[in-house]
């Protein structure tokens, strides 16, 4: 069983995404075993891009903090693999197609591989033009994480059918943040999905908190959390770690 699928087994998963380098290195390396100390069952780690076009308003300002403290992608690797030091949580990347490009597909992926990292999303990769990075990534044997919007429609079936790791399924149209309330027909979604496939599916996209959790986790295997986390970081500076636990500790109290 590879750690991803032990991810969300007999349990509903948490998934927490934090940027890697916010607000520097060494601060973001103990944010993020913070995190897994406090029980995270998968964590994303968002590689700093200056153009990220799904992110909302706090991941882009946490990519320029990155940024602007000398974040690079070699540094990401150097920060898996400190993470993979001390833990087997399963650790996804989250990056778009031009780093990946930039960097050259078969060496990102083949230090990726080396550093300890389980699988990748590419949230500007189309389902149709995934070949381009899923082929060099399962023979690293990365997990090429599809995504299922609810634009998605005819397609579900088919993108579900052919995912690997698990769906990451996008809870509402627009970009990353915080939302109030999420109206999209989610449940129709995961029925398409469970009707093609036994890949664990997990909801983000503006969930923020324990009741919004909740309620997705009924629906989904699995639920992740990013804004709100990386607000957490924003907020409190050198005392984001303990901040960081307690809320994901929170969270977890709710699947």
């Amino acid at each position: 069983m590879s750690r991803i699928q032990n991810a969300f087994t007999n349990k509903k998963a948490f998934i927490a995404f934090l940027t890697a380098g916010d607000p520097d290195f060494e601060t973001s390396v103990k944010n993020f075993k913070a995190v897994i100390e406090a029980g995270a069952d998968l964590i994303e780690v968002g590689i700093p891009f200056s153009d990220p076009i799904a992110e909302g308003p706090v991941i882009q300002e946490a990519d320029i903090r990155a940024l602007s403290s000398g974040m690079t992608t070699d540094k990401v690797f150097d920060l898996v693999a400190e993470l993979r030091k001390e833990s087997e949580v399963p650790i996804v990347l989250m990056t778009y197609a031009n780093p990946v490009y930039h960097y050259g597909s078969e060496r990102f992926f083949e230090k990726a591989a080396a550093a300890g990292a389980d699988g990748i999303i590419i949230p500007d990769c189309p389902f149709e033009e995934r070949h381009e990075f899923d082929e060099v990534a399962a023979a690293h044997g990365i997990d090429f994480i599809s995504m299922i919007a609810p634009t998605s429609e005819d397609r579900i079936k088919t993108i579900a059918s052919q995912a690997r790791g698990f769906i990451y399924v996008v809870s509402s149209l627009g970009v990353t943040g915080v939302r109030s309330e999420i109206k999209t027909d989610l449940a129709s979604i995961l029925g398409l999905i469970k009707e093609a496939a036994d890949t664990p599916a997990a909801i983000g996209f503006g969930i923020s908190t324990p009741a919004q959790a909740e309620k997705m986790s009924k629906l989904a295997d699995g639920v992740i959390v990013g804004s709100a986390m990386v607000r957490i970081v924003a907020e409190h500076g050198s005392e984001a770690p303990a901040k960081l636990a307690e809320y994901v500790k929170g969270m977890k109290a709710v699947l």
